[in-house]
């Protein structure tokens, strides 16, 4: 049998009785921080942390990254909360930038950037930021398809195109390709001769172009319409400016090709019928008009104040037109096909081209009368005033 152990010595007593045996329970210890979720919770991550992270990759507000950073250091340690990686890591990444901003402004790189930017928002630099006056070599040499870049280069040397004229489309959608181009031919036609005032140093082989937005670029803003002089020809550059107007002439000039657009201005009216019999009392009404037109024309001639050596021609000149005059208002009173076109073919020859060669000599005007296609304007003979042009319409390029 076993015998017990002897008892030991008597335990104190406090007040309220004896201590008791072990084990003694924990005790209570400070708090450091916030209670302890639930067995097995993660800590959450601090949203300030991954914001600095985020910003000092973007490198674009760096001093807000670097500030950010060092508050997420704080509240990570006071909270208990995951992050202190991405709190250091977009601190260090704001730094960077910070001092790259820095050595930026210093050096005027920033200055550069955005002028950049804003020359791109601009459409600087793009074939729809040509201004009239201005000449470019189009890539690949042809001004039809389409296009984005180009390089603007000196009128004087060769180029592919010369701008004359510019304007904008009406806000709001896309109108669709077809109105684009209907709209750009009928303007940059209309435009055309306020820029080449002077048709005759329009060299035969050169066309009318534009450039237009297409649906991608109108998306951007783009809503501008360039017209544009451009050659016919395979492989064909210009050369020299082809700007005849107020910037270029003298106020003779001026006035005499003012005068000669009069006429032009109603030929251009001439019923499109291939024989006066299938509508004489049209054909008739032109004529009124030309007959008006030149009428103008002698008063513009012989109410200008001439160089001298320039009034002789001029005045021939307009004692041509007077008789011109004649024949096309007794076209106007023709009482049948035959009448008419016998004043008809009288009135085209005194104001053929040719006739006016020695006004225009005389001013330091082109001598070389245009060329006619076969179904331009003309006489019966394929002929046409001293005023006019060459220069038709010949498709575009959308940017």
């Amino acid at each position: 049998m076993s015998i017990p152990p002897p008892p030991g010595p008597p335990q104190p007593h406090g007040p309220y009785g004896p201590y008791p045996q072990g084990p003694y329970p924990a005790q209570p210890q400070p708090a450091w921080g916030p209670a302890p979720g639930p067995y097995g919770a993660p800590s959450t991550v601090n949203g300030v942390a991954i914001a600095a992270f985020v910003l000092g990759l973007l490198c674009f507000l760096p001093a807000l990254g670097l500030v950010l950073g060092l508050v997420a250091l704080g509240q990570i340690r006071r909270r208990g909360q995951r992050g202190k990686g991405f709190a250091v890591a977009g601190c260090v990444l704001s730094a960077a930038g910070l001092a790259l901003w820095t050595v930026s402004l210093a050096t005027g790189a920033v200055t550069a950037f955005w002028d950049g930017v804003r020359d791109a928002a601009r459409g600087e630099g793009t074939a729809y930021s040509l201004a009239e006056g201005e000449c470019f070599d189009a890539p690949g040499g042809s001004l039809e398809g389409f296009a984005f870049d180009v390089d603007e280069v000196p009128c004087a040397g060769p180029h592919h195109g010369e701008v004359f004229a510019a304007f904008d489309l009406p806000s709001g959608s896309y109108p669709g390709e077809d109105t684009v181009a209907r709209t750009a031919e009928d303007r940059c036609h209309t435009l055309r001769d306020g820029y080449a005032m002077d048709a005759w140093a329009v060299p035969g082989d050169v066309d009318v172009y534009y450039f237009a937005p297409t649906r991608q670029s109108w998306r951007t803003g783009d809503r501008e319409v360039a017209c544009l002089f451009g050659s016919t020809r395979a492989g064909g550059v210009l050369t020299g400016s082809l700007r005849t107007d107020e910037t270029t002439l003298d106020g003779h000039q001026l006035a005499y090709l003012k005068a000669e657009r009069v006429l032009d201005r109603a030929l251009e009216l001439e019923p499109g019928t291939e024989y006066v019999e299938d509508d004489l009392p049209g054909h008739r009404e032109w004529a009124g008009r030309m007959a008006e037109a030149l009428a103008e024309r002698t008063g513009a001639l012989r109410g200008h104040s001439w160089p001298a050596g320039a009034r002789r021609p001029v005045a021939e000149l307009a004692g041509e037109l007077e008789t011109a005059r004649e024949e096309w208002e007794r076209a106007a009173e023709a009482p049948d096909a035959d009448t008419f076109y016998g004043h008809y073919a009288q009135g085209y020859d005194l104001i053929d081209p040719e006739r006016a060669v020695g006004a225009r000599e005389a001013l330091g005007l082109a001598t070389t009368p245009p060329s006619y296609e076969e179904d331009g304007a003309g006489g019966p003979e394929g002929g046409g005033s001293d005023g006019g042009g060459g220069v038709e319409e010949a498709g575009g390029m959308q940017v």
